[in-house]
């Protein structure tokens, strides 16, 4: 059977719906690579790290936290003592941004989210720095090392299960009676002593609350009070008093003529020890001269025994005194 050089509707509807979905196909790669800057201008930087830390070529390169690129490949480094160069990542980086991208800017790994992929992160330079060309290195600024967090995160769930084990223990304690708290709670006997004490205080404080004994006047009766309060008035009367600048004790606390005087009484008693311990005077010779001493106590001893011949035998010292009255008359 010879077949028809004529195209149906079939066919066209077919073709129409094959060209409609290369069309789609085109719009969303043209969208996709739009939204992925793989069809902007770009230009190359390198930075230098000592673990990739995730990283994997076609990764993200973020710029403050926008997309600007992706990560071109990641080269291992010869062996040398710099551990902070053991590998090179280069980028490739959106040619719009070139001058944002400065000496001062810094690149840091971080990951997106808590546990997500780890990507790139490159800080905006300032005016002070010129813009980094095609080919130049970005200096790395230290990131979060998750690892490290989740170790730290790992030893406080250790400490958390510890804690559950020493409180499964306590808890254990209690119920099994052991304890001041277990007996509490376990014992019928100390309850019931507890609940007896209680119910003693209780009537205790019901006594301290009969208006009758000494506690309950102190607590009801206003007599002591306005007993208390009139000694506090006396009291600050007699503060008053002793304040008063025309009485005794407040004059003392105002005055300083007491205090001059007892200065130079001090004054006069320091001059009057020094010339007594100098020498000078009788009471100074007296007390540092024992010539002086000496004849003083002769002279006392002599009249004392001239006293005590005179009493045995007046006559002999008044013989000569009755003369001269009588032949004087």
């Amino acid at each position: 059977m010879k077949r028809s050089s004529f195209i149906t509707w079939e066919q066209l509807k077919v073709g129409a719906v094959i060209l409609a979905a290369l069309a789609v196909l085109a719009v969303a790669i043209y969208k996709l690579g739009q939204a992925a800057n793989l069809f902007s201008r770009r230009y190359e930087l390198v930075v230098f790290l000592p673990n990739a830390s995730g990283l994997r070529a076609g990764g993200a390169v973020f710029v403050a936290g926008q997309l600007a690129g992706t990560i071109n490949a990641i080269e291992f480094l010869p062996v040398t003592n710099d551990t902070t160069k053991h590998l090179r990542v280069r980028m490739a980086l959106d040619h719009d941004l070139e001058s944002q991208i400065r000496g001062d800017s810094k690149a840091k790994v971080r990951t997106l989210g808590l546990l997500g992929d780890k990507v790139i992160d490159i800080s905006i330079g300032t005016p002070r720095a010129q813009p980094l060309k095609p080919g130049d290195t970005l200096a790395v600024a230290p990131s979060l090392d998750y690892e490290a967090v989740l170790a730290q995160a790992a030893g406080a769930v250790n400490d958390m299960v510890d804690l559950t084990h020493d409180l499964r223990r306590i808890t254990g304690g209690i119920i099994d009676g052991r304890g001041t708290i277990g007996q509490l709670m376990t014992n019928r006997a100390l309850y019931d002593q507890l609940l007896h004490t209680l119910g003693r205080a209780n009537t205790m404080l019901a006594s301290f609350e009969n208006p009758n004994g000494s506690f309950g006047r102190m607590l009801n009766d206003p007599t002591l009070y306005d007993k208390f309060v009139g000694v506090i008035q006396s009291a600050d009367s007699l503060v008053v008093a002793l304040n008063d600048k025309n009485g005794t004790i407040g004059k003392l606390l105002r005055d300083d003529t007491l205090y001059t005087h007892m200065v130079s009484m001090a004054t006069a008693g320091d001059s009057l020890m020094k010339a007594l311990s100098g020498g000078q005077g009788l009471a100074g010779r007296l007390l540092n001269d024992p010539a002086l001493y000496d004849k003083l106590n002769k002279l006392t001893t002599d009249l004392g025994a001239i006293l005590d011949d005179v009493r045995k035998d007046p006559r002999r010292y008044t013989r000569g005194l009755i003369c001269v009255f009588r032949c004087g008359k």
